[in-house]
């Protein structure tokens, strides 16, 4: 009865999502709701002589979830704003212009959009930009409206763990406290490991369209962003893991195309990537110079409730302030004017409405299952059912979010605490079946339905999403296996935790 009953919020928001249609925020509101009741009556949550009382439990979780989603609402505030600047002063338009004169062989553009440049928007913006802006490019280009969606889809998943300067891994961190380089690396090598046959797929949909690249540059696309990313999530963290290694694989691959005998890149190419180049070096700044990376960690914002509740922020390191820096620094650069700067702001803040709600119900819901005792009920019914082969599914459970919330980060908040301790109650190394919740929650963006919807609606194919999801559920399905077969081989391998 307690196992169902610990199941039934998550069930019901699949429920709602996949069978009625209703939004993430509507879905976990409802959840949310639902978890309360059950905390307080089957799961005594407040009434235990050692706990807090319902109140006060009620409200440390309220305000961890509030927490939580202030932090990662400080990540998409800029990130989000910075995409609208760039959009409105040209400098997405100058970014297609400039790569299209590299090269006029369409399958090598489609490499160049497709693979490369929608990898870039995901590590900057993520949350389904790179769909809804490499897409249309794409058909720009002159390919067909549904292979330029497919491709958008499969092209970006392999940065998706890291999209949005690591924001998702950068959940995880707050849910469990491992360190973000660890998870990072390690959820970069699942990619690392099984991206030629994201990029076999993505080959394959090129030639549907009758646009052969050649091995040789398909090759050279795949390993010139994977291999960085690798190197960047374990040496960096995953804040660049995904931005850092597209601007690494994009120059990579310009230079082999202008040593071929392609063309030279726009003037107006490096201002419209003035803002970008400062944020990854003020990543780097941060992170990489041991003396100021300790100092500005140092200055710490931590609270604790009822000595059972509580929260941490390092607000001069933090992705947000460093992508608002980005924002205003790039902003002076690019000589926009001020009330620009306001206006991009103020339309991402109303962007964010719906957003906010969603993750503050998810996230709420996810430390109240948490506190309650509803994960700790599912994590012994795992023990009993799935148990050793826990890491065959753990992918799956990722992607599973990620299809359901039309996000990676929120996928990571409904089932990072889950896998966690699943791991630990099966003596499973922790920090391997974390990463492979992260790697499998990036796989479930090529399925989502809301970047297939976004990214339909900018090639003009709306209603014919069915379409692009034939041909996506295979390469999600196949990448999944692998993924979940390779967890499982390196789980043997390694130690817990």
């Amino acid at each position: 009865m307690q196992v169902l009953a610990a199941a039934a919020p998550i069930a019901l928001i699949l429920g709602l999502m996949l069978g009625l249609g209703w939004s993430a925020a509507r879905a976990g509101g409802l959840a949310l709701g639902l978890a309360v009741v059950l905390a307080l009556t089957l799961f005594d949550f407040g009434a235990g002589p050692a706990g807090p009382s319902a109140l006060t439990g009620l409200t440390g979780v309220a305000a961890e979830g509030g927490f939580l989603t202030l932090t990662i609402l400080w990540i998409l505030w800029p990130a989000l704003a910075l995409h609208r600047l760039q959009q409105e002063r040209g400098a997405i338009e100058a970014l297609r212009e400039g790569l299209a004169r590299l090269t006029p062989k369409p399958a090598l553009q489609g490499l160049l959009v497709g693979w490369l440049l929608a990898l870039f928007f995901e590590g900057a913006a993520g949350f389904g930009t790179p769909v809804a802006l490499a897409a249309p490019i794409l058909v720009g280009l002159g390919f067909a409206p549904v292979h330029a969606v497919v491709l958008a889809l499969l092209g970006h998943a392999a940065g998706v763990s890291f999209g949005a300067l690591g924001t998702p891994v950068l959940a995880q961190v707050a849910l469990t406290g491992l360190d973000a380089v660890d998870i990072a690396w390690r959820t970069a090598l699942l990619h690392t490991l099984l991206g030629a046959v994201l990029m076999g797929f993505f080959v394959r949909t090129l030639a549907a369209g009758g646009h052969r690249p050649g091995p040789g540059w398909a090759a050279l696309a795949a390993a010139g962003f994977l291999l960085p990313s690798l190197a960047l999530a374990a040496i960096v963290g995953p804040e660049l893991a995904t931005l850092g290694a597209a601007l690494v694989g994009g120059a990579v691959f310009t230079a082999a195309l202008r040593r071929s005998g392609g063309g030279a890149p726009s003037p107006g190419l490096a201002g419209a990537l003035a803002p970008y180049a400062v944020l990854v070096g003020l990543v780097l700044l941060t992170r990489a110079w041991p003396p100021l990376a300790q100092a500005l960690g140092s200055v710490g914002v931590e609270w604790r409730l009822f000595e059972r509740f509580q929260g941490r922020l390092q607000p001069l390191t933090h992705p947000g302030t460093l992508l608002m820096g980005a924002l205003l620094l790039g902003a002076w650069l690019q000589r926009v004017p001020s009330g620009a700067v306001r206006a991009a702001l103020g339309h991402a803040a109303r962007q964010l409405l719906p957003v906010t709600v969603a993750l503050l119900a998810m996230l709420t819901l996810s430390r109240l299952m948490l506190h309650a005792g509803l994960i700790g009920t599912l994590e012994q019914a795992a023990l009993q059912t799935v148990g050793a082969a826990w890491p065959w599914v753990a992918p799956a459970v990722g992607a599973l979010g990620s299809f359901v919330t039309g996000s990676a980060t929120a996928s990571n908040v409904l089932f990072t605490t889950l896998q966690a301790q699943t791991a630990t109650a099966l003596g499973l190394p922790v920090t391997a079946i974390v990463a492979a919740q992260g790697f499998g929650a990036a796989v479930g963006n090529i399925v989502c339905p809301h970047n297939i919807v976004a990214g339909a609606a900018t090639v003009g194919l709306a209603g014919r999403e069915g379409e692009v999801l034939r041909r996506t559920l295979l390469p999600c399905l196949f990448y999944l296996a692998l993924g979940g077969a390779l967890v499982a081989a390196l789980a043997a391998f390694s130690g817990a935790p």
